[in-house]
């Protein structure tokens, strides 16, 4: 049976073209998700400052949670990854100079340094660091022009800073350090061979240590052995020499988690957004082929009925259908093996560049990405091959002949427990998303719920088209005359073959409108929870990234400040006494000036004061206080983000909130446990009777003559946060495009497959006195059809979980967002259909009507 299904490979060449191609672009799809996967996994970060120095010393940025099921067999500790540089004692320098074969050791110290522009912000974008000279040899750095910094006062600038800046060698230049905007005798100009490095300015060593972040501490140092060291024997003789002091040892390219430690986090969001992606592409994937299949299967229903007749076996038939398929499967995605290698770098570039990973991360492909998208192209052209054939297969040959006049049975035994299963499960996760998920969370299970209604919808296309086609007929023929009338006559006898075209068309639909208005939803819904959580008019930042308490004080005696509040963010882990729901997320940490948080969070209060965060004390949640059984005069000890285990005092509980459970902390007790080491903004609330524009005009005055302060209003901070909460709506945005494509070229497909198969038909309806322009119109009016089906089961698809979403999320049912989306989308879904439809049928329509009936099917 294999070579009669090669032969029919060549007299069949319309059906396994489109199946070729949505095996083709399925499995390119696959392919890149795939790349997206292990470069989540690798998680590659290519050195940049660090890249001359074969071995890295750095702190340890991992934390062992506290064990769950402690003292069982089954405990184990879950690992996460610390919020803020865990920095190092630079007494350690002593130690791994002492170690055989090191030749010299470089410590890295980093501070914030900007040249600020006209208007107080960074006049270069980015982020620049200031650093001691004597680590440019870790790039390398060498100098381009001028000399070495050597006195306070002195800077080095790199080549792209002096570049942008319009600086050389023997000027003065304004820079934003730790403790105010300096001017700086440009001495030199350096520059580098590794295109990765990051923009840095260089200091004189009394300026590096005088604004450093933590004196006494480093960032990372850089092993320069000696010449002939064998470096796998030197790192292990490290390794032992720093044993107990929190250090880890680098190689290679996760020398770049020395410079980028929270890059590694990146790597586990890409992991989640590739599984996320690739299961839809998956899903999308195996409808498109099995649609697609199953409609070259269905118009081949004389050749079967003929085959069965002259006596093929069941198994034979099925064979067949299945060899076909693997050939053409096998061609299809050896082939996207090509684009989908290319493909998966665009998106990771795409990703990225919206902001959402660092763009240190390394984009990772092996042989192993495209072995699973060739499995899983395979499984799903086997999968729907087998599902196609096997009514064909059973049928006895009586009734295979009476198939050829228009088949009844679609709904088999195993078509209807998987329909029912699907719709079950996908309505007990829209249940269990309006009653047990909020905020967040809820787009946990309305992802995977509005897949499963899809799942459903699909396997039950050809029963929900033939009804459908039922209900429109009168209407149709009501409105468009003798066209109408032809149209709803063929539909109804080829109710089935149409459900094939509707079947992508419901997947197109249905996943654009969910999925766009799910973002819109979703970037609603946190704004409006911004909105609410923000307890500022207006927030001062500083270029210096530095707000001390006499600028607080500064500002909150300003005319029209009601309170003024430094505020710093974090992340910690409770440690003593336990959570055991804890995990990688840790707790959010706010840190506040008491009396500021006293007058605007009062009514957050449950018991204790606020007024009293000062030196080692918290204020938590009342759910996560109930969790460690604590309250308000309690000691817990708490892992800080930069690995410093801190005995805090709580001083209030606050009010549980669902979506918003943040502890809040003194700043000056968390600001030195954070990266930046500083407060580094001022949150300001109006006086009674100011307004905000006031409010803004009084603050900027006093900006005025201090160089580096910015003024922002609230609207400002608003739409700030929304730019971040952008950068995870482009990921949805780029999937919905991707997938959209995907989705169009197989509605494209699958209708161009479907009319040019009606040639036979169109040609004895010439022959019975239909002139061309009649069968168009008619044609016109069935993909008209097609469209409105499968828009209004892609409709139903949609509104499945956006309207639970809508109503976990927010106060209303109905979901936020344009109301053009939705008729942009099914507009775009019937131009496809039409065009998809009238193309085909009109190159059909230019042969003669006898040679078109005479012509094979």
């Amino acid at each position: 049976m294999f070579g009669l299904a090669l032969s029919t490979l060549r007299f069949r060449k319309g059906g396994f073209v489109a199946t070729f191609v949505a095996l083709f672009l399925g499995t390119a799809v696959v392919m890149a998700c795939g790349g997206l996967m292990e470069t989540g996994i690798s998680t590659v970060i290519p050195p940049q400052r660090l890249a001359a120095a074969p071995i890295v010393v750095a702190g340890d940025q991992t934390y062992h949670l506290p064990p769950v099921y402690a003292g069982t067999e089954d405990e184990y500790h879950e690992t996460a990854v610390l919020a803020e540089r865990v920095r190092l004692d630079a007494g350690l320098a002593a130690a791994i100079e002492r170690v055989p074969g090191v030749a010299k050791v470089v410590a890295d110290v980093s501070f914030p340094a900007s040249v600020p522009g006209d208007d107080g912000a960074p006049a270069v974008p980015g982020t620049q660091r200031g650093h001691d000279w004597s680590s440019a040899e870790l790039a390398p750095y060498g100098l381009r022009d001028g000399r070495a910094p050597e006195r306070e006062g002195e800077v080095v600038l790199d080549e792209t800073i002096a570049a942008r800046t319009g600086h050389q060698a023997g000027g003065s230049l304004p820079i934003a350090v730790p403790g105010g905007v300096r001017s700086f005798e440009v001495v030199g100009i350096a520059s580098t061979g590794n295109p990765l490095a990051v923009e840095s300015m260089f200091f004189a060593t009394a300026d590096a240590q005088r604004f450093a972040v933590a004196p006494g501490q480093v960032d990372a140092f850089g092993v320069l052995p000696a010449p002939g060291t064998d470096l796998t024997a030197l790192r292990g003789l490290v390794d032992a020499q720093l044993q107990g002091r929190g250090a880890v040892t680098l190689v290679g390219d996760d020398r770049g988690l020395a410079e980028f430690a929270q890059a590694a986090s990146d790597g586990e969001l890409l992991i989640i957004l590739a599984a996320v992606f690739g299961g839809l592409a998956i899903q999308v994937a195996m409808f498109v082929v099995a649609s697609t299949l199953g409609l070259s299967v269905q118009q081949r229903r004389r050749e079967m009925a003929l085959l069965r007749a002259v006596g093929t076996t069941p198994g034979q038939l099925s064979r067949m259908i299945t060899g076909e398929a693997m050939v053409v499967g096998v061609l299809a995605t050896g082939l996207a093996c090509i684009p989908g290698a290319f493909l998966g770098s665009w998106l990771f570039d795409r990703l990225t560049g919206f902001g959402v990973f660092q763009p240190v991360l390394k984009f990772h492909q092996s042989w192993l990405s495209a072995a699973a998208a060739i499995v899983v192209g395979l499984g799903s052209a086997w999968g729907a091959a087998f599902v196609a054939a096997r009514f064909a297969a059973k049928a006895r040959p009586v009734e295979a002949m009476r198939e050829t006049a228009g088949p009844a049975r679609w709904l088999t035994a195993f078509r209807l427990w998987c329909g029912v299963s699907s719709l079950v499960c996908g309505l007990v996760l829209a249940y269990l998303t309006i009653t047990v998920m909020d905020g967040p969370l809820a787009a946990s299970t309305a992802g995977p719920a509005v897949t499963l209604v899809a799942t459903a919808v699909a396997l039950f296309s050809p029963g929900l088209t033939k009804a459908l086609v039922a209900v429109l007929h009168l209407p149709v023929r009501a409105v468009s005359g003798l066209s109408g009338y032809l149209a709803t006559l063929n539909a109804r006898a080829r109710w089935l073959p149409m459900s094939g075209a509707v079947t992508p068309i419901m997947l197109a639909t249905g996943l654009a409108v969910f999925m766009l208005y799910f973002q819109t939803t979703q970037t609603e819904a946190a704004r409006q929870e911004y909105d609410q959580a923000l307890v500022a008019d207006a927030v001062v930042t500083s270029a210096t990234g530095e707000i001390s308490d006499e600028l607080v004080g500064q500002v909150g005696g300003t005319p029209g400040v009601g309170t003024a509040s430094a505020f710093v963010t974090s992340k910690g882990y409770n440690e003593s006494p336990s959570d055991s729901s804890q995990d990688e997320d840790g707790v959010e940490l706010h840190g506040v000036t008491a009396a500021a948080a006293a007058q605007t969070r009062q009514g957050d209060v449950v018991s204790g004061r606020l007024d009293a965060l000062v030196g080692n004390t918290i204020a938590l949640p009342a759910d996560r206080a109930e969790r460690l059984g604590s309250g308000v005069g309690d000691v817990i000890t708490m892992r800080l983000g930069d690995g410093a285990s801190v005995p805090l005092e709580i001083v209030a509980i606050l009010r549980a909130q669902a979506d918003f459970s943040t502890a809040l902390m003194p700043a000056s007790t968390l600001a030195p446990h954070t990266t930046a080491g500083v407060v580094t903004q001022l949150l300001v609330t109006a006086a009674p009777g100011t307004g905000t524009d006031q409010l803004s005009a009084a603050l900027t005055t006093f900006a005025a003559d201090k160089p580096g302060l910015t003024v922002a209003d609230r609207s400002s901070l608003t739409e700030a946060y929304l730019a971040e909460e952008q950068a995870n709506a482009w990921v949805n945005y780029l999937i919905v495009g991707l997938l959209l494509v995907y989705a169009a070229i197989s509605v494209v497909n699958t209708l161009v497959m479907a009319t040019a198969h009606r040639r036979r038909e169109f040609g004895l309806q010439r022959l019975t006195g239909a002139t061309r322009g009649q069968v168009l119109r008619m044609i016109t009016v069935e993909a008209l059809m097609v469209a409105a089906i499968g828009g209004l089961l892609g409709s139903l698809v949609a509104a499945s979980m956006l309207v639970p979403f809508s109503a976990a999320v927010s106060d209303s049912w109905l979901p936020a967002g344009p109301l053009w989306i939705y008729p942009a989308v099914l507009g775009l879904a019937v131009l496809l259909t039409v065009v998809a439809t009238l193309v085909p049928a009109w190159l059909t329509l230019r042969s003669q009507a006898s040679a078109a009936v005479l012509a094979a099917e």
